[in-house]
Order: C-alpha cells, then structure tokens, then sequence
C-alpha cells in the first residue's frame, strides 16, 4: 500500500515539475520481388532507423527461393549459441483480451489464431538480430522466407505465383482430420477475405483498403500452384499486400468454415501450425500444445524438428504492476511492451533478466473527432498541439530514451518515407514547438478566449501518466480535460470499431508514426476507412491515395507518402506526442525471443508471427531447475 502511495505521489509531482517547467520558457529496405534472395540486396541497417533503398520495376521472371544468404566462410553467427532442448513450457502475458479466432474478422481485434494457422510467408529465422532484429511491423523483402511457399516469383506486372510446400498436413481434428494442405485451400483463404471469384464478402479488414481490392482473382492451376492476378502493377502495393505479417494471412480449414459458419468460437480453431488450441478461458488465459504431427524443421539446425516447447500459455493480465510481479515470481517467462520506467525498476531488482528494446510500433498521440466541434478547426488542434512541450516530456518523463520530436503520419524509423523533423520547414517547425502563448491566440481566434471543456476517452492499458501529463498541459492555456477509461477489448469497439466517441481519444498506439507497410499507411486516414477513427474525410488527403493506386513503382509510392506525411504535419490531424522506445524482459532461460516485433502477441495488437516465433523458442530446463523454478 505504501509502495502504491509513494508512486501515486511521485507521478503527480512529475506532471507539475514538469508544467512548470514548461511554463517557464516560451527499413526497412524495399526490394520488389525480382531481385533473388541468392544475391540479396545489400542492406544498412541500425538500430535507429531503417535505412531505405528501392528499384523500379519488373523486368523478367525470377523465382525467389526461400532462404537467404547469412553465413560466412568463417560459418554460421548461431554456432557459437547454446544447443536447442526440447522441453518444457512458456508462459506470456497480454494485457488484453483475446476475442479473435478468425482471419476474417477486423486486424485491430486482439488475436492468436497464427498459432495454429500458418502464412505464406513468414521472417527469415537465419538473420543474425545483430543485422536486424524485425523491429517494425514492415519486413525488408530480403528477410522474407517461405512459410507454407516453398518459392514465389512475379511472371507479369499483375501477376504474383506462389509455389507450396508439398509436405504440410492440417491438425489431426475434425472434420479436417489432418489432411494436406494444397493449393485450393489458400485460395479459399483469400477468397474469403479479399471478396474475389464470386464471394462478394469481403472480410471487414480489407473491406476499406483500396489496394487489397485490386485483386482480381486467386486461383489453383494445379495442387500446389496459386496465382494472385491484380489491377495494378504497382510492384509495392503487391508486394506488401502479400508479405504482410498481420493474421488476416492465416489460411484456415475451410472444413470449419463449412461445418460453423466462422470460426468465431475458440472450439473451431484449427490449422496447419505448429500448435493446437487446448483451452481458452475467456478474460483469463488461452494454452495451446505441441502439434505432434507439425511439419517444420528449425532452419539454424535443419535437423530439428519444430516446435521446441511443450506449450505456451497466455495469461491475460491487464495490469502492468500485477504482471511485473508475477515476471519476477518467475510465474511469467516473457513481458514486453514495458516503459522505461519499468525496465528500470526491473534492472533494478531483477538484475538478471535478459533485456531487449523496439520501437513502438506507432507513435503516441490524442485523437480528435474531425468531424466534430471544436476540433473541425485547425486552429483548435495546432493550439492543442502548441501546449505540449514535446523535448521536455522526452528528457524528464521518457529519461532521454526517445526521439523528442513530433510525429507525422510515418514513423521516423522508416528512413526515406518521411522528412526528418529537422528538415521541415521552418514554418511548419513552429507550429509544433512549444509555445503557450501562441497556443492562447489560436484558440481566441477560434472563437474561444476562455478556453473550453473536453473529454478525452482512454485505453485503460495506455499510459495514463502520460495522459495527465497532456491534461496538465492543456489547461495551462485553458482547455480542461476530463479523463474516463475503458478497458482495452471495450475500448477496441468504441473507438476504433464504431468511433462511437465525441471528443479525444488515446490508446497505446496512435495514428501517427506507423511503421507498417508504406502503402497501406498511405490509406489510413481515408475517407471511410474504419481504422481512420478520428474520422477525417479531407479530399485532398484521399488524392493521395488516388496517386497511389495509379503509382507503377517504389519510388512513386514513396514520393506520394513523402508529401502525404508533410501534408498530414500541416492539417494537424491528431495532437502528436512520441514515439518511445519499448522494453521486453525473458527469464534467463528462455532462447530465442530478442525483443522480434509481434513474436509473441503485444498487448492490445494482432499477435501476428506467434506460431512461427514460438515454434523456435526453447527452454533451458536444467537453468529453470537450478534457478529453483
């Protein structure tokens, strides 16, 4: 009780220390799916960016084999890693419901069905994480490697060929009863979702997307042959569309399907994947075992049979403080998504713990309704936007452990898709330093001298000191924020489901610096577009996206989001914060985790890559004995 009073009081102390003190002072790298992975293109890749490079255009067909490149004559990076043990179970912590068992559903929809379903493609498990680690939610296409394709290749600017492997089954369970998986099969898939040859309903997360809708058929020359035939020749567009990790890729039993109608209900969950659903308590936990009959072997030692582990268990624990005490009871073996604040007290008291960092997948911000008074004013939200001293926060809230500058539409970590903040114009520039007395002005000139009241609606599970950090700050020029909160499932439908709010919003991740496929951000503050919460309709934002369709390159698509992010910092959408980096803790015993985006579902998010991730895992039981757990 004390710890908890101590920590209420520290918390208040830092959000006025630091209004204050403000008052005080006025890569992913692009490759179309051409180039072969036998001679890859060179990469540079940092841990604070992801450096870009991009060629044109199709020129021949080339068959893209499914691994890559990474050892030297001196071998492999991994040989100097412990040996793989089979055994043993993994426990994982989501702070948000599981309610997803269908890729048909919508992708903000907290979901773990990439467990027992697999994808086309998945992340090359060969890559050194010295190299790159897979912090974002964009693989580079030289770090892509066949899931259930064995190659892939593009015959014709419209047309994308991917080839299977012969040798994967579906789970033991009825009424599939472990039979192959072939060609007609990820056909019906993608049917399904896409609404293509005669399915007219298109699943409700490709239903916005104007380039998902430009495929034009999905069909099965033979057992292990599938063409994808599009509109357009936008290699990128293609490209994306088909390598993206989110589980609307998941190839489910069309057997299910058929037999319930979805799969909707946690009892229908089967696949081709490396474990099999065994129980799900609602609100609680979710376990899925070993698949015994799982087809995939460990591509660092080909010898091995997947999976490593016996089981992975996910305990559903809202809470950041009640799950750190259960890390460090050894009751969980992987948290992440953790502040700088709680890493630090975890080094702290758990010095050895494995420690790991990524980049939020988007950025912080608080979302108005554009649509609505007063925030269908731009001087309201550049007023808004002048109150938050963004440098301060990064220096004495987040420590100095992230970039202190706003965010546009794309995240700064994808390097050449975005102007860096320091090249903005100088204009612009000021409209996003801090600056009260300009802030007061803007909103008198919008007709509000006194300031206003407002609501903000927040994800339980965001970062709530931070909130009233900003609330703090905008009352420092009159506007007066009143917080309420939902949980994070309740909080998925109200907002981002029906946009069922009336003023501001604010969850763990924002609408601004995405790190996600290039051109589907292109499309995210669309007109209609359901992930488009805030509701903007702005016809020249929707040009770009109308660019974008008839974009035939990389470096089309990439001009057409340079000036589209410019242009999304100059309408001030949403009310930018940060984009903090994200700190992931393992037991010391566990192998493999080194902080991979979504390789374990994140709070709140897809949990895409799941199956593929945890299938490599492994765990040290006889560490785990000694340590005396």
């Amino acid at each position: 009780m004390k710890k908890g009073v101590i920590w209420i009081l520290l918390a208040c102390l830092m959000v006025v220390t630091l209004v204050l003190a403000s008052c005080g002072s006025s890569t992913t790298t692009s490759t179309p799916a051409t180039n072969t992975t036998s001679n890859p293109t060179s990469t540079s890749v940092t841990t604070s960016n992801i450096t870009t490079t991009s060629t044109t255009a199709i020129t021949s067909t080339t068959v893209i084999s499914t691994t890559v490149a990474t050892t030297s004559s001196t071998g492999n990076w991994w040989d100097n890693n412990p040996t793989p043990q089979y055994g043993g179970d993994l426990t994982y912590r989501d702070n948000a419901n599981v309610v997803n068992f269908d890729p048909y559903n919508p992708g903000y929809l907290n979901s773990a069905e990439d467990l027992w379903m697999e994808k086309i493609h998945v992340d090359n498990w060969t890559i050194n994480p010295a190299v790159f680690n897979f912090p974002s939610n964009w693989r580079p296409q030289d770090f892509i490697q066949g899931g259930i394709a064995q190659s892939w290749e593009m015959t014709n600017p419209h047309t994308y060929v991917v080839h299977l492997r012969q040798n994967i089954y579906y789970q033991n369970i009825s009424p599939v009863n472990g039979r192959q998986l072939v060609a007609s099969d990820v056909v019906y898939h993608y049917n399904r979702v896409f609404g293509v040859n005669g399915n007219t309903n298109l699943s409700t997360f490709f239903s916005w997307s104007p380039f998902e809708q430009l495929v034009t058929s999905v069909t099965a020359p033979d057992k292990y042959t599938v063409v994808f035939n599009w509109k357009t020749s936008n290699v990128e567009q293609i490209s994306e569309t088909m390598q993206e990790i989110g589980n609307e890729q998941c190839i489910e039993c069309p057997e299910a399907v058929a037999q319930w109608g979805n799969l909707n209900n946690w009892h229908s969950a089967i696949g081709s994947g490396p474990f099999i659903l065994q129980d799900f308590v609602d609100g609680s936990s979710l376990t899925v075992v070993k698949n015994p009959s799982y087809w995939g072997y460990d591509e660092r030692y080909p010898q091995n049979r997947l999976p490593y582990i016996n089981s992975l268990k996910i305990l559903i624990i809202q809470t950041d403080a009640t799950a750190l005490a259960a890390f460090r009871t050894a009751k969980i073996d992987i948290v992440d998504n953790l502040t700088n604040v709680d890493a630090t007290n975890i080094q702290k008291t758990n010095p050895g713990m494995i420690k790991s960092s990524t980049p939020q997948a988007t950025g912080l911000d608080v979302d108005p309704r554009y649509d609505v008074k007063p925030y269908n004013d731009i001087r309201v939200r550049e007023a808004l936007q002048l109150a938050i001293d963004l440098p301060t926060i990064a220096s004495t809230y987040y420590g100095g452990t992230t970039d202190p500058t706003p965010l546009t539409l794309t995240s700064y970590y994808l390097t050449g898709w975005v102007t860096p903040f320091s090249q903005w114009p100088a204009s612009l520039q000021a409209e996003y330093t801090y600056n009260p007395t300009q802030a007061k002005q803007l909103l008198t000139a919008a007709g509000y001298p006194n300031g206003f009241n407002t609501d903000v609606v927040a994800d339980n599970s965001a970062d709530l000191v931070l909130l009233q950090i900003v609330q703090s700050y905008f009352a420092a020029v009159g506007v007066k924020m009143s917080i309420s909160t939902l949980d994070p499932t309740t909080f998925d439908g109200v907002v981002q489901g029906s946009h069922n709010f009336d003023a501001l919003s604010y969850k763990n991740g924002g609408q601004l610096g995405l790190t996600f496929e290039p051109s589907s951000q292109v499309g995210e503050l669309q007109t209609g577009n359901p992930n488009n919460w805030c509701n903007v309709s702005d016809p020249k934002y929707d040009a770009f996206v109308t660019q974008a369709l008839a974009a035939t390159s990389v470096d089309q698509v990439k001009q057409i989001l340079l000036s589209e992010n410019t242009y999304v910092a100059q309408q001030h959408y949403m009310i930018s914060l940060l984009q903090p980096n994200l700190f992931n803790f393992t037991q010391p015993w566990v192998h493999g985790y080194t902080g991979q985006l979504q390789s374990v579902p994140m709070n709140g998010g897809s949990g895409a890559c799941t199956g593929f991730y945890a299938a490599r895992f492994w765990v040290d039981q006889n560490l785990k004995t000694a340590s005396g757990k």
